[in-house]
């Protein structure tokens, strides 16, 4: 069986490098930004924390518009296709992701498999049993985004009820071409420049802040080892794991949030993010009212799910970063997972129990 997939061209890796390191960086900058702001007290930097991914989307969205209308004025190739497999995800939502394993048969083209994940009607799932004959759309320039047609037109409707496909084992599998790990490598260094930017802009007002508010006896506390660091302030927390471990194993931010919150939740905290190895949380200050809750509520055994779905079902499937923001700005506690990567910027919502409430595909 042969793989097809296209190649990349200088300018698009080009495009796809720079377009990493920034994501990364404003990844890096955004929770850093919010604490250092909420730190040292300042209001512009806090601002800036929240409204600079804002910006950054916006500006995604923008510059993906020119892409967008070249692809929607392209025709869109119709073909039958065989189902060979399909694997339903469970769902919370009457559309339900299944992922199916298609043989297309263009009329003037030589038949290829692909795999793709599409949401289903639960009460459409029976019309798309494996070796079922379905009606499929794909631009003529990236076969990979095969679309199932609920709805064909009834020439189409007529021909896949009376069609009769074999399968071809033999037949090129085409998928989407691979960012490569140099995507990924640049996104981490964005990070990590971004965070470590704001740190060294503001780092006079935040060492001499805690100088000033603290006894010399009474250092600010730290607990470091090769595992992971931990720093807390009276406003702030944060928890970076060393190489090697992520917040998405097993226990990894259940035992990170009690270090921060004195193992008892005697803080209540107005914001926590979460990445893949850095945790960062911003308390209440004593005495202000306001939304608020104890960190040690979240739902840490969903939170690797939410992950996973939102890497896998919002479109955006080699997004190399992830971040996830609890808060509970709008009243309840509400979880935000935000992916990124080369079809744009991704999220999907939580409540509190760790249900999925909204999600907003790349587009």
């Amino acid at each position: 069986m042969t793989i097809t997939t296209e190649r990349p061209s200088a300018g698009r890796r080009t495009v796809a490098l720079g377009r990493g390191f920034l994501t990364g960086g404003v990844i890096g900058m955004s929770p850093a930004a919010l604490v250092v702001g909420t730190v040292v007290e300042s209001v512009p930097l806090f601002v800036a924390g929240l409204a600079v991914p804002l910006l950054y989307g916006l500006l995604l969205f923008l510059a993906g518009a020119p892409r967008r209308a070249r692809e929607a004025a392209a025709a869109p190739r119709t073909a039958l296709a065989l189902i060979e497999d399909r694997e339903a995800v469970v769902g919370e939502t009457s559309d339900v992701p299944v992922r199916f394993e298609l043989t297309v048969a263009p009329d003037d083209a030589p038949p290829f498999r692909v795999t793709v994940t599409q949401d289903v009607h639960v009460v459409d799932l029976p019309d798309h049993r494996p070796g079922g004959v379905v009606v499929v759309e794909y631009p003529p320039d990236r076969p990979w985004r095969v679309r199932i047609v609920q709805r064909p037109t009834p020439e189409w409707e007529e021909r896949a009820a009376g069609a009769r496909l074999d399968s071809e084992p033999g037949a090129a599998v085409v998928a989407e071409p691979p960012e490569g790990t140099a995507v990924g490598f640049v996104t981490l260094l964005g990070l990590v420049l971004g965070a470590t930017a704001v740190i060294l802009l503001f780092r006079a007002d935040l060492f001499g802040q805690d100088a000033a508010a603290r006894p010399p006896a009474t250092p600010q506390p730290a607990v470091s080892s090769t595992s992971w660091t931990v720093v807390v302030s009276s406003a702030s927390g944060s928890v970076a794991l060393g190489p090697g471990r992520s917040f998405l194993d097993e226990g990894e931010l259940r035992r990170a949030v009690d270090s921060l919150t004195g193992g008892a939740g005697a803080h209540e905290a107005l914001t926590v993010v979460v990445q893949e190895r850095l945790v960062s949380v911003v308390f209440a200050p004593a005495g202000a009212r306001g939304p608020r809750f104890d960190p040690r509520s979240l739902p840490f055994e969903r939170i690797p799910a939410l992950v996973e779905e939102a890497r896998t079902t919002l479109g955006v499937p080699s997004a190399p970063a992830w971040q996830l923001t609890a808060d509970r700005l709008t009243g309840s506690l509400t979880l935000k997972v935000a992916v990124t990567g080369p079809e744009g910027p991704a999220s999907l919502e939580a409540d509190g129990q760790g249900k999925v409430v909204r999600r907003t595909p790349a587009r």
